[in-house]
């Protein structure tokens, strides 16, 4: 059963009593973070909830901040993990800045890139900024959420102004940074304007005050600045919390969209279910972790009926499932998304919870050569059925074949190969009366 969490709005609104006790805070906080700067040590309290419990003595929220650069129109779930950890500071009652970097968008933000990247257009800035803005709320209580854009001040920041920034940091500090020094290293270009991005970042939590800011583990140098940044404006420096980089449907690389591992958060129910059925149930837990609000203590309960047998893995993937497909669309079009799947399945002859494998689409013997007139990737069923645990050998499934002993997503096959766009995303093989679900890998 979730935690029932009390908004805290403002200071007179605000009791003490409206916040839950620090460590039934922490508790949903806390979940999947990688690192908390500064960190709880033997000789120094946990600062995070040092501060908690200031807030719950004074009554008065604290401050959070996560920033997005409207670099692309679309989000899809692995942005989401940090607009989530904002959501559960928003459910205990916290203030919540979703932060649009349209100024840092001009730079653009050069963590973890190799080459600098090609600054925006005003216009692609603002364009994107709204997308965000429309996105951002299927998370967010739009009510209770405090948007801003880093153009307030940094663009009347002015050129005296930009020096007086610059002359708080030197450049033996900037390259100190882990994609600057690789670049400097190999003689790669650094431009002068992308030493200004982290400056920047940090100056936007001096001018918003924030006691907490949130970032990928790839920001912390940026996430950095920030406290030195409060600390020389006579401000207590932040608290920063990162979350990890969450991995795609593979499970193993970073989710994009450009590696078509994503799931996009403006995807139709049924297609952002079935995706969300497709991962392994390692991948699974993670993502009740980073894209849910169940606290982490009651996920380690979940996790713990699954390994002792009173809960099977799959229905835990189906209520996860449902539960971020609900979050994106309504309740009703994540139970026909249910349906549907459980549907699509049962017409193809294969059980819901039939075994899943993991097959790379590079497996040796496995891609049929290109013909001409046909580039269409084709993919040779018997070494398929092999690779699936299935047959023993090729020779075998060959065999099974010409018997009419296989069927490919609930249809009998007798051919030698089919394409990859016919066998779909997560292809249903059944030799007699084994059965598996595919699940692809690059």
């Amino acid at each position: 059963m979730p935690i029932e969490l009390v908004p805290a709005t403002s200071k007179s609104e605000a009791p003490p009593a409206a916040f839950l006790p620090v460590d039934a805070q922490l508790d949903l906080i806390t979940k999947g973070a990688a690192e908390i700067i500064p960190p709880a040590t033997a000789s120094a309290p946990d600062a995070l909830a040092a501060r908690l419990e200031e807030s719950r003595k004074t009554g008065i929220p604290l401050r959070i901040k996560a920033g997005f650069d409207p670099t692309a129109p679309d989000l899809h779930l692995g942005h989401t993990v940090l607009i989530r950890k904002l959501r559960h500071f928003q459910l205990l009652g916290h203030t919540v800045i979703f932060l649009i970097g349209d100024s840092t968008a001009l730079i653009g933000d050069p963590t973890g890139k190799n080459v600098t990247r090609k600054p925006l257009s005003r216009e692609e800035i603002n364009c994107n900024a709204e997308t965000y803005k429309e996105q951002i709320f299927k998370i967010l209580d739009p009510n209770l959420t405090e948007v801003r854009y880093n153009s307030e001040w940094l663009d009347k920041l002015g050129f005296e102004g930009m020096i007086r920034l610059a002359a708080k940091f030197t450049i033996s500090q900037m390259i100190e940074r882990e994609d600057f020094h690789k670049r400097f290293k190999e003689e790669q270009p650094i431009s002068v304007h992308e030493i200004l991005y982290p400056m920047a970042q940090g100056y936007d939590s001096v001018m918003l005050k924030c006691d907490v800011e949130l970032g990928g583990t790839d920001q912390k140098f940026n996430l950095m600045r920030g406290r030195d940044l409060q600390r020389d404006a006579g401000q207590k420096p932040q608290i920063v919390l990162m979350t990890p980089i969450l991995e795609g449907l593979d499970g193993v690389q970073k989710m994009s969209k450009s590696l078509g591992n994503a799931i996009g958060i403006k995807e139709p129910a049924g297609e952002m279910y079935g995706k969300l059925m497709s991962i392994n149930d390692e991948l699974m837990w993670r993502y009740w972790t980073f894209l849910t609000d169940m606290p982490q203590s009651q996920i380690d309960a979940m996790h713990a009926e699954v390994d002792e047998g009173k809960l099977h893995p799959m229905q835990a993937k189906k209520n996860l499932a449902h539960a971020i497909t609900a979050d994106f669309h309504t309740t009703a079009e994540a139970d026909a998304a249910a349906e549907g799947w459980a549907t699509q399945f049962q017409q193809k002859g294969v059980a819901e919870d039939v075994r899943e494998v993991t097959i790379s689409l590079s497996s040796d013997g496995l891609n049929a050569p290109v013909v001409d007139g046909n580039p269409a990737r084709q993919l040779r069923i018997a070494k398929l059925l092999q690779l699936s645990g299935l047959a023993a050998s090729t020779g075998e499934a060959t065999r099974k074949i010409a018997e009419n002993a296989v069927s490919v997503n609930g249809e009998k096959f007798a051919g030698r190969q089919l394409t990859l766009r016919e066998l779909g995303e997560n292809p249903a093989l059944r030799l007699g009366k084994k059965a598996v679900r595919v699940k692809w890998i690059a």
